[in-house]
C-alpha cells in the first residue's frame, strides 16, 4: 500500500486532486450489512474459546459410537446464546448505521441554531463575523483565523479564481497539531492548527464561511482517532479464564478414570455378557472400548462448565451498570448530569480498587476561578484591614469594591480591596500597565450582545477570570481581529495592532504577544509560571523579584493559583529582523515546532517584572470527607496535578490528605539523579527505622528489601510523599523506580506535583506493574486521558506507548468532554466517586462473586453424579437424567434465581457500606471469590452430588411401593434425583440469599413450578404418542412422584445436602464473625431506626505554606503545564512544625466510635490519628533538596 508522505491539495483543480485518488467525505464505523452480518459474527464469536469447546461437542455428539446424548442436549443452548450475543451485536451496529447514515447525509451548508457543524477537516480561507473576524469551536473554546492574504475571498469569483496549494502533513491523528505552507502567488505562508477546522467541531459567531478541503472522510483526524479502545478484563475474567482451564483438566482426569474403568470391566466382566450385549463389528478390543467411553464422559460432563456461565455473567454486569446509571444520589441537579457507567465490563472491579490516582484542578476543586489577590510593582492588593492595620476576614458581609465608575464592569465580579481602585484612578503608571497586560495577553473571545454586554469565551477558567478582573479595573476588552486587539482604557477605545502571539504550550509554560500601541511603540506583554518569568527577567528587575517572591509566598499560604506578569520594550528594527526570522521558520514542514521555540527564547529575554496574580479555586463540596472515607477503606489517593508544589501542598491540607499530626511530609525535590536517588532511600530507612544505604550511595544488591511488604502492612505511623515533576522524571528511571514505589506505597499520602500527561500515566503503569493491585484513575480533562484510557482519542498527548488505569473515571466540569468520553464511568463531582466505589463497586464484587460460587456448585453438583453412576452401570457412559432435563437444568430450571441473586443480592444496605468502610476490603484482598473459594464450592458441589445419588440409590435397595412392588426401574431413579436436585439447588439459594426482593421468590417459586410442570407435560402420555423416541419417560413423573416412599426419600436427600452447609454457616457467624456479620447483626437491630447518615466533620487548616503556579491555559486541547529543564534552581531548608494539641472529637473519632460499636479491633488504627494510649506525637515535615 502506497504511504503518503505529504499531501498536496489544490484549490480549483479537480483534475490535480484526483490523481491522488483521496478519500471521499464518507465515512463507515459500523461492522456489517445484511450480507455479511451472520458468517463475520459466527466467526467473531467462535473465536471465542468456550463457543468453540461447544461447537467441538456438538460435532462429538454427531458420531453415533460416542455419544450417548442428543444433539439437542449442547445445539439448544448453543444457539441460544448465539442468538442472544448476536441479536446484541446487531443492535450496536443498527446504531452504528443510523449514526452513519446520519452523518454522511449531514448538510454542512445548514445553520442550526447560529452554529455550523464541521464535516471534515478543512483550511479556513475566509468568513462573514457577527461580532468581529474569528470564530470559536466547542466544546473548549478556541479562536480560529484565516490567513490574512486569503480573507478578502469572500466574493464568489474571487473564490473561483483562487488557484493556491498546499502542501501538507499526511492524515495522521494529532488533533492539535497541524504543519503545511500555502504556495500562492509565488508567495510562501505558514499553516498550523490555528488555520485549521476540523471535523466534530462546531463553529459559532459566522454568517457564513469558505475553506479548502485537506482531509475528508476516514482521513480526518477525528476518524483517525476512532481506532479500537483496547479491552479491559477484569481479575475475575482472568481467574475464571484459569478455572476454565481447571475445569477442562478435571474434566480429561475423570474421562481417563472411567474410560480406564470401561476397560477393565469390558475385559473382566463385559466378556460375560457378549451373548446378550454383543461389541458392535468396529468395536475391536475393551482398550478401543474405554477410547470411544472417554469421547462419550467428556460429552456427559461438558455441563460442569455451561455455556450459559457466559452469558449470564454479561447480564449481571449489564444490569449493574444500569443501577449506576440509575442512582438518584449520584446525580448532580445544577448541571442536570447523572452517573454514566460508559461499560458494562469492570463493575465488580469497583469493589477492588486499592490505588485511586486523582487530578487536582477540575477534579477536587470546582476549576471556577475568581480573582482573589495581586502584586503590583511590590505592592500587594487583595487584603482589607480596619483601624488598627489588622487584616480583616473576608465574609459574605464584608462589602465589595464600587464599580460603578466603569459602565461596562461585570456585576458578579467582587473585590474587596478598594486601594486598588483608587490606584487606578491616580493613574498610576505600573497598575496600568498590569491590567492592560492582562487585557492583551490571552486567546479569549468576546460577544457583545448588546451594548456594553460583554461576554467572554474562554478555553481556560484562569484565562476569563483574569480579563475579566481586567475589565472591571476599566481596561475592558472589547473586540479583536486577525490584526488588532481593542480596549477601553477608562472610558477610551484604543487599538492595539497584532503582530505576533507567541503561543503556549507544555515546554514553554508561558504565553506572549506582541503588539504595536497607538503611539507606535512595540511592546511584548507576557505571562506565565513564576519560576519561567524569573529566569527571563533584566537584572534590574532582582529586588522586584524577591519582594514579588514574597507575595507569591503569601498567596500560596491561601492555596491561591499564581501568574507572573512582564513586559518588554522592543526595537524596531530588532523587531523586524526577528519577524522576518519568524516568518520563515514557520514555513518550514520539518521541525518548525522546534525552530519556532527558539526564536520565542530569544525575544522573550531581559523582561521587566509588572507584578503576579492570584486565583482562587475552591474545593468541590464534600471532598475531604470523600478523601477521609476511602482512607477508612485502605484505598490509597495518589494525586498527580501540574500545579506548583507549595500549591498541591496545600489543597492537600485543605482536603485532609496531608495533617499537621503526620510524623512526617517528606519533600523531593532535586535536580540530579544522585540526589533524588540519595533522598528517596533516606526517607526509606527512616520509616523503616533500618540502615541499608552504603556509605558511596550505590544500590546495594541485597535481599533484604523483600520483607518491605511486610513493613507495608505493620507500619501504624502516618507519612507523606510529595514530590515534584523534575524529582519525579529521575525516580520513574529504572535504577530508581523501585525505591519510588517502595517509599510511595508505606505514606499514607503521596503527592506528585509540575507533572506531565505522560509522568502522570507512567505513575499509573509503575503501580500496575509491580504492585498488582487494581487502580483507578480520576480526572476531568485531556491532559488526564492518558491514565484513564489506553486508547483515547487525542493520541498525542502521549509520546510512549500509553498505559492506563484498570479503571477510568471522567468528570464532566468545566474542561470539555474529553475525559468524559475516555472513561469508563462518568459524574459530576469527585464526592460521587465514595458511593461508586463503596456502594455500587462493593455490591458488583460480592454479587458477581457469590454468583459464580454458587454457579459452579450447583454444576458440579448437577454434573458429577453422572461419575459416581458411572460405577453402577459398567462404565457405559449411560446418563442419569432424561436428556430434556440435562437441556434445561441451566438454562430454564435454575438459571432466573441466580441471576436474581446476582443482581438484587446485597449483605448490607448502602448507608452502612457507607458509615463502615472497612467493609470494603475484603474485595481488595480478593477473599470472597479466588482459588480456595472456587476449591470449596466445588467440593461442597462434589459431596452434594455424592449425596444425590447414594442416598436414593440405598433408599431404593430397601424400598418398595405402596402395591409392594420394587423401585428397580432406573427412569424412576433419574426422576426422584432431578427433582432431588432441583429442590436442593432452590433451597441452597435461598440460603445462601442475604435480600430478599419479590424478584427473588418470584423466581424461586417459579422456577420449581416450572420444573414440575415441564417435568408432567414430558413424560405425559401425549408427547410420547407425538414424539415416541424423543420422550421416552412416559408416564414416569406421574407414577414416581405419587409415591409417599419417593417424596420422603426426596426430603431426606434434601435436609442431609443442606443441613451441613447450613450449620458450618451458623457456627462460622456465630464463633468468627466477620465484619459484614457484625454489621447486618446492627443493621437487623436499626430496622426500625431508619436509614443514618455518616456525619463526618470537616477538620479545616490554616497554614502558611507556598503554593503557587496552576497556569491552566492551554495549547490545543490543553496540556496541563508541565517541568522542563529551565526550572530555576531553590534552596528550601528542613522545617520542623511545632507540636499541636490533638484536637478534640474530631470526625474520625467518631468513625472509630462507630467501629467499635461493631468490634472491628483489628481496624481501628485506620481511622484515627492518635494511638490508642494517647500519646502524641512530634509532627515532622523534611525539605529536602
Amino acid at each position: 500500500m502506497y504511504a503518503e508522505k505529504e499531501r498536496h491539495v489544490k484549490a480549483n483543480a479537480r483534475d490535480y486532486n484526483d490523481k491522488f485518488s483521496y478519500a471521499d467525505n464518507h465515512i463507515k464505523t459500523s461492522k456489517y450489512n445484511v450480507f455479511t452480518f451472520l458468517p463475520i459474527n459466527l466467526f467473531e464469536q467462535f473465536q471465542r474459546v468456550a463457543n468453540a469447546y461447544f461447537v467441538v461437542l456438538l460435532i462429538l455428539q454427531i458420531i453415533p459410537e460416542i455419544s450417548s446424548l442428543s444433539w439437542f442436549t449442547t445445539v439448544v443452548p448453543l444457539v441460544l446464546v448465539l442468538a442472544i450475543t448476536a441479536v446484541k451485536d446487531a443492535t450496536d451496529d443498527y446504531f452504528r448505521h443510523k449514526s452513519d447514515r446520519q452523518v454522511n447525509n449531514r448538510q454542512s451548508q445548514v445553520l442550526i441554531r447560529g452554529r455550523y457543524f464541521i464535516t471534515l477537516d478543512a483550511l479556513y480561507t475566509c468568513c462573514q463575523i457577527t461580532c468581529s473576524n474569528d470564530y470559536i469551536l466547542e466544546t473548549n473554546l478556541k479562536v480560529r483565523q484565516a490567513l490574512t492574504i486569503t480573507s478578502d475571498l469572500g466574493d464568489i469569483t474571487k473564490l473561483m479564481d483562487f488557484d493556491g496549494e498546499v502542501i501538507c502533513e499526511p492524515p495522521n491523528n494529532k488533533l492539535d497539531k497541524f504543519t503545511g505552507t500555502l504556495y500562492w502567488r509565488d508567495n510562501k505562508y505558514p499553516l498550523d492548527n490555528e488555520k485549521m477546522l476540523l471535523r466534530g467541531c462546531v463553529l459559532r459567531n459566522t454568517e457564513w464561511c469558505f475553506g479548502l478541503v485537506i482531509f475528508a472522510g476516514l482521513q480526518t483526524k477525528l476518524m483517525q482517532n476512532c481506532g479500537k479502545t483496547s479491552f479491559k478484563r477484569t481479575s475475575i475474567d482472568k481467574l475464571m479464564n484459569t478455572l476454565v482451564l481447571w475445569i477442562f483438566a478435571f474434566l480429561i482426569c475423570m474421562g481417563v478414570i472411567l474410560a480406564i474403568g470401561n476397560t477393565i470391566w469390558e475385559s473382566q466382566i463385559g466378556r460375560n455378557f457378549q451373548v446378550f450385549l454383543p461389541w458392535d463389528d468396529f468395536q475391536r478390543n475393551a482398550v478401543f472400548s474405554g477410547f470411544l467411553t472417554f469421547w462419550s464422559y467428556i460429552i456427559i460432563f461438558n455441563t460442569v462448565v455451561p455455556i450459559s456461565l457466559y452469558v449470564s455473567v454479561e447480564v449481571l454486569r449489564l444490569g449493574h451498570s444500569y443501577f449506576i446509571n440509575w442512582d438518584r444520589k449520584m446525580y448532580y441537579s445544577q448541571t442536570d448530569t447523572a452517573a454514566e457507567a460508559r461499560t458494562t465490563t469492570l463493575n465488580e472491579e469497583l469493589g477492588q480498587v486499592e490505588f485511586i490516582f486523582s487530578d487536582k484542578t477540575g477534579t477536587l476543586t470546582q476549576n471556577i476561578m475568581v480573582f482573589s489577590k495581586c502584586s503590583i510593582n511590590g505592592k500587594m492588593f487583595g487584603d482589607i484591614y480596619n483601624e488598627y492595620d489588622q487584616k480583616v476576614e473576608i465574609t459574605e458581609k464584608t462589602a465589595c469594591v464600587d464599580f460603578s465608575f466603569n459602565p461596562l464592569c461585570d456585576p458578579r465580579f467582587k473585590f474587596y480591596d478598594s486601594s486598588l481602585v483608587e490606584a487606578i484612578k491616580l493613574e498610576d503608571l505600573a497598575v496600568q500597565e498590569f491590567f492592560r497586560l492582562l487585557a492583551l495577553c490571552h486567546t479569549v473571545m468576546p460577544e457583545e450582545k448588546s451594548e456594553g454586554q460583554l461576554v467572554y469565551q474562554a478555553q481556560s477558567p484562569d484565562e476569563g477570570a483574569l480579563v475579566t478582573a481586567a475589565r472591571n479595573f476599566g481596561f475592558v476588552f472589547r473586540a479583536r481581529t486577525p490584526e488588532t486587539i481593542t480596549l477601553c482604557e477608562m472610558g477610551r477605545a484604543v487599538t492595539y495592532q497584532l503582530l505576533a502571539i507567541l503561543d503556549f504550550n507544555n515546554v514553554r509554560k508561558r504565553m506572549s504577544v506582541i503588539v504595536r500601541n497607538p503611539e507606535g511603540h512595540i511592546k511584548l506583554y507576557s505571562k506565565g509560571a513564576d519560576t519561567i518569568i524569573f529566569d527571563r527577567l533584566d537584572p534590574s528587575n532582582e529586588d522586584l523579584m524577591y519582594t514579588t517572591s514574597e507575595h507569591l509566598n503569601e498567596f500560596a499560604g491561601e492555596g491561591l493559583r499564581t501568574l507572573a506578569l512582564a513586559y518588554k520594550d522592543l526595537d524596531e528594527d530588532d523587531f523586524d529582523v526577528w519577524m522576518k526570522k519568524l516568518l520563515f521558520a514557520s514555513t518550514v514542514i520539518e521541525n518548525r515546532e522546534e525552530q519556532l521555540a527558539v526564536l520565542y527564547e530569544e525575544i522573550e529575554q531581559g523582561l521587566k517584572l509588572l507584578g503576579a496574580t492570584a486565583i482562587e479555586d475552591k474545593l468541590q463540596e464534600g471532598v475531604p470527607e470523600t478523601i477521609a472515607c476511602l482512607s477508612l477503606a485502605d484505598i490509597k489517593i495518589w494525586v498527580l496535578t501540574g500545579d506548583k508544589l507549595e500549591t498541591a501542598m496545600n489543597i492537600g491540607y485543605s482536603c485532609n490528605m496531608l495533617r499537621d499530626d503526620m510524623n512526617e511530609v517528606f519533600v523531593i525535590s532535586s535536580h540530579t539523579v544522585q540526589e533524588v536517588q540519595q533522598q528517596l532511600r533516606t526517607a526509606k530507612e527512616h520509616i523503616l527505622g533500618l540502615s541499608r544505604v552504603s556509605s558511596t550511595g550505590d544500590v546495594e544488591k541485597t535481599n533484604m528489601f523483600a520483607v518491605d511488604s511486610v513493613f507495608e502492612e505493620t507500619i501504624i505511623a502516618e507519612y507523606a510523599l510529595v514530590i515534584n515533576g523534575h524529582s519525579l522524571a529521575h525516580a520513574l528511571e529504572p535504577q530508581l523506580e523501585h525505591v519510588l514505589l517502595d517509599l510511595a506505597c508505606l505514606c499514607k499520602t503521596v503527592i506528585c506535583c509540575r507533572v506531565t500527561p505522560l509522568q502522570k500515566a507512567q505513575v499509573v503503569e509503575l503501580v500496575k506493574r509491580h504492585k498488582g493491585a487494581v487502580t483507578l484513575a480520576i480526572g476531568d480533562g485531556a491532559n488526564d486521558v492518558s491514565m484513564i484510557k489506553s486508547e483515547y482519542q487525542d493520541r498525542s498527548l502521549l509520546l510512549m506507548d500509553p498505559k492506563a488505569a484498570h479503571i477510568g473515571v471522567g468528570i464532566s466540569g468545566q474542561e470539555g468532554m474529553q475525559a468524559v468520553l475516555a472513561s469508563d464511568y462518568s459524574f459530576a463531582q469527585f464526592r460521587y466517586l465514595q458511593r461508586l466505589l463503596l456502594v455500587h463497586g462493593r455490591w458488583s464484587y460480592f454479587r458477581m462473586c457469590n454468583f459464580l460460587c454458587y454457579f459452579f456448585y450447583k454444576n458440579f453438583a448437577f454434573t458429577l453424579v453422572h461419575f459416581w453412576y458411572a460405577f453402577f452401570c459398567g462404565f457405559s457412559a449411560q446418563t442419569v437424567y432424561d436428556q430434556w432435563f440435562i437441556t434445561l437444568f441451566n438454562i430454564v430450571y435454575t438459571s432466573l434465581p441466580v441471576l436474581a441473586m446476582g443482581l438484587f443480592d446485597q449483605d448490607v444496605n448502602d448507608q452502612n457500606s457507607l458509615r463502615y468502610p472497612c467493609l470494603y476490603k475484603p474485595g481488595q484482598q480478593n477473599l470472597l471469590f479466588n482459588k480456595r473459594q472456587f476449591f470449596l464450592c466445588t467440593l461442597q458441589g462434589m459431596g452434594t452430588s455424592f449425596l444425590l445419588f447414594f442416598i436414593p440409590y440405598g433408599a431404593f435397595s430397601v424400598m418398595v411401593k405402596e402395591d409392594g412392588s420394587h423401585f428397580s426401574d432406573q427412569q424412576t431413579f433419574a426422576v426422584t434425583i432431578a427433582t432431588s436436585l432441583v429442590i436442593v439447588v432452590s433451597v441452597q439459594i435461598g440460603l445462601d440469599k442475604h435480600f430478599w426482593t419479590a424478584v427473588n421468590h418470584l423466581f424461586i417459586w417459579g422456577s420449581l413450578t416450572v420444573y414440575f410442570a415441564t417435568l408432567f407435560a414430558m413424560q405425559s402420555d401425549g408427547m410420547f404418542g407425538i414424539f415416541p423416541r424423543n420422550f421416552p419417560f412416559v408416564g414416569t413423573a406421574r407414577n414416581c412422584l405419587s409415591e409417599k416412599s419417593v417424596w420422603l426419600v426426596i426430603l431426606l436427600t434434601t435436609v442431609v445436602c443442606v443441613v451441613p452447609g447450613l450449620a458450618v454457616s451458623f457456627l462460622r457467624a456465630d464463633l468468627f464473625p466477620t465484619l459484614t456479620d457484625k454489621v447486618r447483626h446492627l443493621q437487623q437491630l436499626r430496622k426500625r431506626e431508619g436509614p443514618q447518615e455518616q456525619n463526618l466533620r470537616r477538620v479545616r487548616r490554616t497554614s502558611s505554606r507556598r503554593s503557587a503556579y496552576a497556569f491552566s491555559h492551554q495549547q490545543g486541547f490543553g496540556e496541563l503545564i508541565t517541568s522542563g529543564k529551565n526550572m530555576r534552581r531553590s534552596t528550601v531548608s528542613s522545617v520542623a512544625s511545632p507540636g499541636r494539641t490533638p484536637p478534640s472529637s474530631t470526625w474520625i473519632e467518631n468513625v472509630l466510635k462507630r467501629k467499635n460499636e461493631v468490634s472491628c479491633a483489628n481496624d481501628e488504627s485506620a481511622g484515627g490519628p492518635e494511638s490508642s494510649d494517647g500519646a502524641k506525637q512530634t509532627p515532622k515535615q523534611q525539605h529536602t533538596d
